[in-house]
């Protein structure tokens, strides 16, 4: 990796592909045989494939990076000197956007007019996207105190930051520190498809939140993100969901 901080492990997980990958990967590993390849024959999505590797990890940190994104030099060094000078959990940061071709398409934080908030972001999470995912590094304590990924769940993002952040504090670098590919047909352009799976994993997460909420204010974010969903279900079809959205705005 080309990486100015050296102490890197690198674990390479892949999650039954059929697209020719475990060739180039285990060409990759003819030239660095100290790198780990963990080859899972039938796929068992990201969240499960994702546990497989931190639980082979011996590192302090963990980066979950996707093979079409970029972490740009400074990110690992960045972030374990965030780590040393704070008690955060996770460490995230600005990054640069780009599309299947390589193009710049802008900055994931341009879209915010006030500050990005570090610290405590429980409420902040719960109500509103916030962090482009393949920014953020974390302790392995963190990951261990979650008991990893839900795999019950068809992304692991929304979930990990709000169960994370009732616990943790969050660390942010107003700087890119990685470059993010948006691909047309990617896992996570999914979430937009009609009748998609992702909105059935939202409505859990929401139920967990429900249950970890603490004060009106935690009990006011979530109405918010459930009205955003509820207006996703319209829009997408999944109308079996929303009365199942509404409870839980009844109950905050």
């Amino acid at each position: 990796m080309d990486q100015t901080y050296n102490n890197v492990e690198l674990i390479v997980v892949d999650d039954g592909s059929r697209d020719g990958s475990t060739e180039v990967i285990n060409e990759f590993l003819n030239s660095y045989p100290d790198v780990q390849f963990i080859a899972i024959k039938e796929n068992i999505g990201n969240c499960a494939a994702f546990n497989r590797g931190w639980r082979a990890s011996k590192g302090e940190f963990l980066i979950d990076l996707a093979a079409d994104d970029v972490l740009l030099p400074e990110r690992v060094e960045v972030g374990i000197k965030q780590f040393e000078e704070t008690k955060a959990g996770v460490h995230f940061s600005d990054a640069l956007l780009m599309d299947e071709s390589g193009m710049v398409l802008g900055h994931h934080n341009e879209r915010f007019t006030e500050p990005i908030p570090e610290g405590d972001l429980y409420t902040d999470l719960v109500s509103r996207y916030l962090i482009c995912p393949p920014t953020m590094m974390f302790r392995k304590e963190v990951i261990e105190a979650l008991d990893g990924y839900d795999e019950t769940l068809a992304f692991e993002d929304y979930d990990f930051w709000v169960r994370s952040s009732r616990e943790f504090d969050y660390a942010f670098s107003d700087q890119v520190l990685v470059k993010k590919r948006i691909l047309k047909n990617s896992h996570g352009r999914s979430q937009y498809k009609f009748l998609n799976s992702h909105q059935q994993s939202t409505l859990k997460v929401c139920k967990k939140i429900l249950a970890m909420n603490r004060t009106e204010e935690e009990g006011r974010a979530l109405k918010k993100r459930c009205w955003y969903e509820i207006r996703q279900c319209i829009k997408k079809g999944n109308l079996g969901l929303i009365p199942d959205y509404l409870s839980i705005v009844s109950k905050s």
